[in-house]
């Protein structure tokens, strides 16, 4: 057993793991955060995508002990105490989700869109959103409120 340590939404955690643990193990298993989520395993359908250092990570396929020293971001860890992230306010005004299960992952590649891009055009959200798997809405709502979220960060911003 080998000695992690990480930060995730903000708390510092210290976690034991065998090396060959995956980060989204850890996440649900050890820590209990279940909003990352098992999907296919194989890094395809980014049901488990989680922000390392705010990128952008399958975590699935992503070891454990690269997270070593790192700040994790999951949904929990998305919106303020009490109040909704404008990401998760968007896609349930929009209808940005359905059944839910790959909506966290979806929430999380926009946010890591947005954060790098903060006006992206529909073609920029698509190509975010192209490694999460939806087999519910079709991606046009998800899109939408991706879109709708980016103008109200953007108002936030200059108002």
């Amino acid at each position: 057993m080998l000695l992690l340590e990480l930060v995730v939404n903000g708390r510092h955690h210290q976690v034991e793991v065998e090396p060959a643990t995956t980060l989204l193990e850890v996440l649900r298993d050890k820590l209990e955060i279940t909003s990352a989520k098992v999907g296919c395993n194989a890094g395809d359908c980014g049901a488990c995508a989680i922000l390392l250092d705010g990128v952008l990570v399958n975590s699935c396929i992503t070891n454990a002990l690269i997270a070593d020293g790192r700040k994790v971001t999951t949904l929990e860890g998305l919106a303020e105490p009490g109040e909704l992230h404008p990401l998760q306010r968007a896609f349930h005004e929009h209808y940005g989700a359905q059944c839910g299960y790959c909506t966290p992952g979806m929430l999380m590649a926009a946010k890591a869109l947005l954060d790098e891009t903060p006006a992206p055009t529909r073609e920029e959200v698509k190509r975010a959103v192209s490694g999460n798997l939806c087999r519910c809405t079709g991606y046009v709502k998800i899109v939408d409120s991706i879109m709708a979220a980016a103008q109200t960060m953007a108002a936030r911003e200059v108002g």
